[in-house]
């Protein structure tokens, strides 16, 4: 693209009000090469940029665009975009579909902001579940996992959508030429997990992707994978569970310090590594968590985002813009032979292999050796 990416924030989205919203978006045209349009309640909005104090460079690519209803948290995503159409994140979307803005960035319901995206962008073709991507630090370097909540009830085939999708964002945003990807799962062997992991292992040993099979919980954060990929209820305990972990973990570690004088004294020669992990561990370095495959940009942001969290995710959403990540997206769709229009071909035949075994091992105990191998050859000649 050329220019500035230009970036529509609802300031109305969040728990901490409009104020931090425009703080963030602030901050983010002062640090980074973007134009930022800020939709909500315009007296808020302005009352908030004179608390900020922006300098007259900033205030140049800050524009205000007055919007009339919110969506609460609580609301029902569906609902909420069709009857509030003058609300802002739903207007966010309408700038983004009529070219006004490249990207949106919002804080607040994520359910109502993926309905926005789908209703007035739509899917990326070959794609029919959009989902959410998140970022997660470990020992050796970031890692995406996919979904992480916009999903809950998957098939086969929106986890290989998944995998694809995240693939495309890592190769961009991790700089890695070909991720390594894996399936979260309750065992390494192909053969753990439930019905929907075993299914999807047969789809992503079939694609051109780099695959190197299930991956445990423990290894999330051993940075031996570039992308992990689990339908969105999984994903989102996964990254909920994660927050809280790194939040006690530091109040913990700060509740010992505070115990021993000889442990504040190795706090005052460590602060800095201890500082330096804080960063690394905090949300809100990592801004927010890109919608993928929409026809359009779209970042969700957590619902308590600071200032800090809010310029982050806008970051991300001009460096969506700038490196064409649906591009790559269609790229490695279109690419070799990525089942894209034979996976439900292959759904389909994983499902008469299963239903084959299954008429099999009815046969009962006394024939379990012949009737189990040719339930386990239907399975691998659908495999193939």
């Amino acid at each position: 693209m050329t220019g500035k990416p230009r970036i529509a924030l609802d300031v109305m989205g969040g728990d901490r009000g409009p104020e931090d919203m425009v703080a963030g978006a602030v901050l983010a045209v002062d640090q980074e090469d973007v134009i930022v349009t800020l939709l909500g309640d315009e007296a808020r909005i302005k009352a908030a940029l004179i608390a900020c104090r922006p300098s007259a460079a900033c205030a140049d690519r800050l524009n205000v665009v007055p919007t009339t209803q919110v969506v609460g948290m609580d609301e029902s995503p569906f609902e909420a975009i069709r009857r509030k159409k003058y609300s802002s994140i739903v207007q966010a979307f309408i700038l983004h579909q009529e070219g006004k803005v490249d990207a949106v960035v919002s804080a607040g319901n994520s359910g109502a902001t993926m309905a926005a995206g789908l209703k007035y962008l739509g899917r990326l073709e070959h794609i029919t579940r959009p989902g959410i991507a998140n970022v997660f630090p470990t020992l050796k370097g970031p890692v995406v996992m996919m979904d992480v909540g916009a999903n809950v009830d998957c098939r086969p085939r929106h986890l290989f959508e998944f995998g694809v999708m995240a693939a495309a964002f890592a190769r961009v945003f991790c700089d890695v030429e070909r991720p390594r990807i894996g399936l979260l799962s309750i065992g390494e062997e192909g053969g753990k997990g439930n019905l929907l992991v075993k299914k999807s292992h047969q789809f992503f040993l079939q694609s051109s992707l780099n695959y190197i099979g299930n991956v445990e919980g423990r290894e999330i954060f051993q940075g031996d994978v570039d992308v992990i990929v689990c339908d969105g209820f999984v994903g989102n305990v996964c990254l909920k569970l994660s927050e809280g972990l790194a939040e006690a973990m530091i109040a913990m570690l700060g509740d010992e310090i505070k115990k021993r004088f000889t442990a504040k004294i190795g706090y005052l020669l460590s602060r800095e590594a201890f500082a330096a992990l804080r960063r690394r561990v905090d949300y809100a370095e990592y801004g927010g968590a890109p919608l993928l495959g929409l026809r359009g940009i779209g970042v969700v942001c957590h619902g308590r985002s600071s200032d800090l969290a809010i310029k982050n995710a806008i970051r991300v959403a001009g460096d969506m813009v700038r490196n064409r990540v649906n591009d790559h997206i269609a790229t490695l769709l279109a690419a070799d032979g990525f089942l894209v229009n034979n996976v439900d071909d292959a759904a389909s035949a994983i499902n008469n292999a299963d239903s084959a075994a299954s008429s099999a091992n009815s046969g009962g105990v006394n024939h379990i050796g012949g009737t189990q191998k040719a339930g386990n050859e239907a399975k691998s000649e659908a495999a193939r």
